[in-house]
């Protein structure tokens, strides 16, 4: 049975007993050898999800017998893959060092400490796991520079990520999809459940769209992505 039908018929698939060439069709060639050794050193599965529009991965500790587990979307794009699974073996790394070895490598820790799900131990394991990867054998230079970038400035890195979500985009597959900063004003873009916006003006953070569909206001993301529709 093909890998993608795997996908189709059970939602999600176990990547662990497949050989390299399926990370290959996910990952960046010169990073695959690094991320299996990091998968059988810590064995986390790790399955391929179907798009979910709410996140692009996530990671489940060992609960109930069960091992840790990692899920990536499958249609992200190389780079942003490998980006986003590294994000979530971070999580994994943060759950062993506080959670089962009670390890404490960092100055004034409390005991009982439960470090917060993106705070500065996360940021400290995600950047040591990204180091290795940190070059131009796999990342194509403009997403280097934002990855580099992201990670100099992890304390202030909303601006940065956003700058780097807008780089990896230019690497997906045509999908139709646009960021709402990139529509023009007035014009009108539609979510994939067919509602249908009118997108207004910036608000500090956010846009002012308004549903035409019942004409209450929403506010959006500059990196929404939307369908713009150019009919109307």
């Amino acid at each position: 049975m093909e890998f993608k039908q795997k996908i189709r018929k059970n939602r999600t698939a176990d990547l662990r007993p497949l050989t390299n060439d399926i990370f290959r069709s996910f990952i960046p060639d010169q990073s695959v050898e690094y991320i299996l050794h990091w998968f059988l050193e810590n064995k986390v599965r790790l399955r391929i999800s179907l798009n979910r529009s709410s996140k692009s991965g996530d990671y489940r500790p060992s609960r109930q017998h069960l091992p840790p587990r990692i899920s990536i979307n499958n249609n992200l794009n190389p780079y942003d893959f490998l980006i986003t699974l590294v994000h979530e073996m971070a999580h994994h790394a943060v759950w062993c060092a506080f959670v089962v070895s009670n390890h404490e490598p960092f100055p004034r820790m409390r005991r009982h400490f439960h470090p917060k799900p993106h705070g500065q131990e996360w940021q400290h394991l995600f950047r040591q796991l990204m180091i290795p990867l940190m070059n131009t054998s796999v990342f194509p230079p403009d997403v280097l520079y934002m990855v580099e970038n992201y990670f100099r400035n992890l304390r202030v890195s909303a601006k940065f990520g956003q700058n780097l979500t807008r780089v990896l985009k230019k690497y997906d597959k045509p999908d139709g999809k646009e960021f709402v900063e990139n529509l023009p004003y007035d014009s009108l873009f539609r979510l994939p459940d067919g509602r249908l916006f009118r997108r207004k003006e910036k608000l500090r953070k956010r846009f002012r769209c308004i549903c035409m569909n019942n004409d209450r206001i929403y506010l959006f993301s500059p990196l929404a992505q939307v369908y713009h529709d150019k009919k109307r």
